[in-house]
């Protein structure tokens, strides 16, 4: 229905115009699969090198507070500094994991979208108050698909988990033989492989996403015949009135040729096909100007303004011709044609009596 009113079936290809005006909206084809991956990835590789330092500052903080522990009265005072000495060396610890993560939030978003500042989807619609609008929003083709997707991503990787784990059960049945520090260095790499295994399957699936939301974004911009035509009223006027201007203004363009007629020295014409005015003023112009030109109806009307003004009419079809057809009005007449024009105006200077 909501396509029949718009003009039939959305088959036509997105105008420069609609992409601008969507991205203008914030409609824009990004995937936070890709965003997800992509921090996911360069987490696991920073700290496989941020590890060793983030695991020795922990130890020499909880060697410091157990040492010192018996330093201290256990009050509420002392408790609150102490955590508050925590909070600090956590927060100082895990800050690089946290400004890398902003890093790759920003640089995944840039890399999907480019350079974006728009305020439009903060502004209020009161249209999504509607809660029937809602509800169907609430369970839309799209919302099914989101559902869908989630599932799949979480059965998957909980899978790839289980048998990495279930892989590692055997080995795992001897840590209660080796060393704390080797309990924790084999945890440490079982869990580097979980989670090296997980960052390849999100890699996958964001590239499919990725394909995915590019695709239903150009079918959500395609563009219906009649938008398409709408557009174009917009973008470049409609077309009844530009055709309606351009006769208003070749009107008054043969108003003012029609107007330089009767300034002219001669009227070279077809005899009655073409008819071509040209001044010429020695010493004022460098080449003969070609006042007036016209065909038809348009050349009948040149030669009745010269008669009227008793402007010479030389019939020479092939000058006429080449003039029509090389030279605009205004314009001064090219060098391979200066012999015969120059012929016919000295045939009309002797009639006048001039040189």
């Amino acid at each position: 229905m909501a396509e029949e009113e718009s003009g039939g079936e959305r088959t036509e290809s997105p105008s420069a115009k609609r992409r601008d005006d969507f991205r203008k909206k914030g409609q824009v084809a990004q995937s936070r699969e890709v965003q997800t991956a992509a921090l996911f990835s360069v987490l696991l590789l920073f700290w496989m090198f941020y590890a060793p330092m983030f695991w020795g500052e922990l130890k020499e903080m909880l060697v410091m507070v157990w040492q010192r522990s018996g330093e201290y009265a256990v009050t509420i005072s002392s408790m609150m500094k102490l955590a508050y000495y925590l909070g600090i060396a956590m927060a100082l610890m895990l800050g690089p994991l946290f400004l890398v993560a902003l890093m790759i939030g920003f640089f995944s978003t840039f890399a999907q979208i480019g350079w974006l500042f728009t305020a439009q989807p903060l502004i209020p619609d009161l249209t999504k108050l509607d809660p029937i609008k809602g509800m169907g929003r609430f369970i839309s083709k799209r919302s099914l698909m989101e559902v869908i997707k989630s599932l799949l991503k979480v059965g998957l990787i909980g899978w790839i988990s289980y048998k990495t784990l279930k892989n590692e059960f055997g080995q795992a049945l001897l840590l209660i033989d080796i060393p704390v520090d080797g309990t924790v260095l084999y945890l440490a790499k079982t869990a580097a492989l979980v989670m090296a295994k997980v960052v390849g399957i999100m890699i996958v699936l964001a590239l499919l996403d990725y394909a995915f939301v590019r695709w239903e974004m150009e079918e959500k911009m395609k563009m219906t015949k009649q938008e398409q035509k709408e557009e174009m009223k917009e973008t470049e006027g409609d077309p009844h009135i530009k055709s309606k201007i351009r006769s208003i203004q070749q009107q008054m363009a043969r108003k003012r040729m029609m107007a330089a007629v009767p300034t002219a020295d001669v009227v070279i014409t077809n005899p009655t096909h073409v008819a071509v005015a040209i001044k010429y003023e020695a010493g004022q112009m460098e080449a003969p100007l070609v006042l007036a030109k016209g065909q038809e109806l348009v050349a009948a009307r040149i030669r009745e303004i010269a008669r009227e003004h008793r402007i010479p009419l030389v019939e020479n079809p092939p000058v006429a011709r080449l003039l029509h057809s090389k030279v605009e009005v205004g314009q001064s007449i090219p060098e391979e044609l200066f012999k015969a024009v120059a012929e016919i105006l000295a045939y009309v200077y002797s009639l006048k009596g001039r040189r």
